[in-house]
């Protein structure tokens, strides 16, 4: 896979389709790899005509890792964003933004459609709301507004993504399996649970890269940022945004939040799904954005708010 300097960094990504079809560009969520846009949904929706483009977010993968910061101190980082102060935290979701301005200008690409997950939703929203010029159009998914006062996880989630994995180099099976837990944890109950396709994606990410760290210096650049919700405002793009009816991390009120937020957006609601993208769903998720790319070409008269369900 190829790796490109951006934004002072090393940025790994790949592409599947057309080098001359437009750009849907695919951003990671908290934590994960790049490959967690599966091949098959890449070449799926490059299916519909688009050049896919997927990369590691900083901190992730093969991307640069923060190794030289020292882990945050997040009961501290939080209790100073609640006193209105700015901790110092290596990089912020602002600084994960530019680093997809950098990847473009280093690929010569002027636009996209642009695509985020969970934090990768957040940081896709600041790129379509702080470099517009940038954006063909938008879609969030699984993603929030940070806004403080929606519904959060539960305990019992939030417990088995923060607590501490087993070692890979000390016991690969037990790394596999706490894994392994925490996916069905917030999968939805509407789709099959493919133990042995998670412990798979599982395997690849571990053996690929190894950064625990990166996740924890993600979760501190989400608390500081904050609430992006007075920016979203600004979003002229044509904007889709999806969400699980059943996703017990982030859940269904942070989509509709998001939704409510953004002028013209489409608010997708799927039954049954959770905070995970299973193979059912691939036609589905990729048709509905390449229909909202669609929506470029037809900007007269969107409405404000279009609520669908999808069973």
């Amino acid at each position: 896979m190829p790796k490109t300097k951006a934004n002072g960094i090393e940025i790994e990504y790949d592409c599947f389709g057309s080098n001359n079809a437009e750009v849907v560009l695919l951003i990671s969520g908290l934590g994960t790899q790049m490959i967690r846009w599966s091949e098959t949904f890449c070449r799926v929706l490059a299916e519909q005509g688009y050049r896919v483009i997927r990369f590691d977010n900083r901190d992730t993968g093969l991307s640069t890792h923060f190794d030289s910061a020292s882990m945050p101190d997040l009961a501290e980082i939080i209790d100073a964003v609640s006193r209105g102060e700015t901790p110092n935290v290596p990089y912020t979701l602002f600084d994960m933004a530019n680093d997809v301005v950098g990847l473009l200008d280093s690929l010569m690409i002027k636009r996209v459609h642009v695509v985020g997950r969970s934090m990768g939703g957040m940081i896709a929203q600041l790129l379509a709301s702080e470099h517009a010029e940038r954006v063909l159009s938008l879609v969030s998914i699984m993603s929030s507004t940070g806004n403080r006062d929606l519904p959060q996880a539960s305990p019992a989630v939030m417990a088995a993504m923060t607590s501490p994995a087993p070692h890979p180099l000390r016991s690969e099976q037990d790394y596999l399996a706490h894994c392994v837990a925490f996916s069905q944890a917030i999968a939805g109950r509407g789709y099959p649970f493919d133990a042995s396709a998670q412990r798979d994606q599982a395997l690849a990410e571990v053996k690929r890269a190894y950064n625990p760290a990166g996740f924890w210096r993600h979760i501190a650049a989400i608390a500081v940022t904050g609430d992006l919700r007075s920016r979203l405002a600004n979003i002229t793009a044509p904007t889709l945004v999806l969400h699980g009816s059943d996703d017990p991390l982030v859940p269904p009120e942070a989509g509709k939040d998001t939704a409510a937020n953004i002028k013209g957006a489409t608010l997708l609601i799927v039954e049954g799904m959770g905070h995970d993208l299973p193979p059912s769903l691939f036609e589905l998720v990729a048709g509905a954005i390449a229909d909202n790319a669609r929506r470029m070409f037809d900007r007269v008269n969107l409405p404000e708010v279009s609520s669908l369900n999808v069973s």
